[in-house]
């Protein structure tokens, strides 16, 4: 268990709960606002008065903000915490798993925002402030020293998809990879496993309720399948890239779909 979990929980929910209007606020200031300078300045600048406030002065997820949202299921409390960069894992990818993502996936991430996480879209903020700030979050890690971001996975979604006979396949594989043991057997994340499951930083993970919304990775069919693809790094969600073709992974999106009340 992470020690920004030790912070007053009064304090850490009342924020939470205004988040949004506190990075409101401060990211629709315009680039203007933070003057000329070195992209690593601007970088920097964007960080402390956008991000700070949540992910901490030294990236570590340690902000003044603390725990961002919270889920209480069936007797179970699960919380969310601002992303820790200096581990340098990332859950929002188009690259495989344990690769570091593209600049394309952190500027997604920071536009779109994450559902149900606390993490709002950025949609209005200047590009040249996200550019800087995805450069800043990179001198958090030595990871991106070491390492160079993967490769983004193509993505061509059949015209199959969506329809009976792959909803019927993917309920098969649903029911064969053991899906349900973390996402239940209706796909509202009561599976039996539950209690059990914890992320790379020791906190309890809460398997994905398909009947909740969108994927946190992204409303679109092609994020849905990108995610069991890549997996979700930090998480119990795995890669199924090794273990399922293709066609399955698809036929699994499709039997998602059916959980998600969007096909019959």
């Amino acid at each position: 268990m992470r020690s920004i979990a030790k912070r007053e929980r009064g304090r850490g929910v009342c924020l939470g709960l205004s988040i949004a209007g506190i990075t409101a606020w401060t990211l629709f200031a315009g680039a203007d606002a933070f003057g000329a300078g070195s992209e690593a300045d601007l970088g920097k600048k964007v960080y402390a008065s956008r991000c700070g406030i949540c992910h901490g002065d030294k990236g570590d997820g340690k902000g003044l903000v603390g725990i961002i949202h919270r889920v209480e299921k069936r007797g179970l409390t699960w919380v969310t915490y601002p992303r820790d960069f200096t581990a340098g894992i990332f859950k929002f990818r188009s690259t495989m798993t344990g690769e570091l993502p593209t600049d394309a996936d952190l500027d997604r991430v920071i536009r779109n925002g994450i559902p149900r996480s606390g993490m709002p879209s950025h949609i209005d903020v200047p590009a040249a402030e996200i550019k800087a700030v995805i450069a800043y979050i990179k001198s958090f890690s030595p990871r991106w020293k070491q390492d160079k971001p993967g490769k983004s996975i193509a993505i061509k979604k059949p015209a199959a998809v969506g329809s009976g006979a792959s909803v019927a396949k993917g309920e098969k594989i649903w029911k064969d990879m053991k899906c349900w043991e973390c996402h239940g057997e209706k796909g509202v994340g009561d599976g039996p496993s539950v209690a059990t499951l914890k992320d790379d930083w020791g906190d309890p993970s809460v398997p994905f309720d398909f009947t909740s919304g969108a994927l946190k990775g992204g409303p679109d069919i092609e994020d849905i399948y990108r995610t069991f693809t890549t997996g979700v790094d930090g998480s119990p969600m795995p890669s199924y890239a090794d273990s399922l073709g293709e066609a399955d992974r698809w036929h699994l999106v499709s039997y998602s779909l059916k959980l998600m009340g969007k096909v019959k």
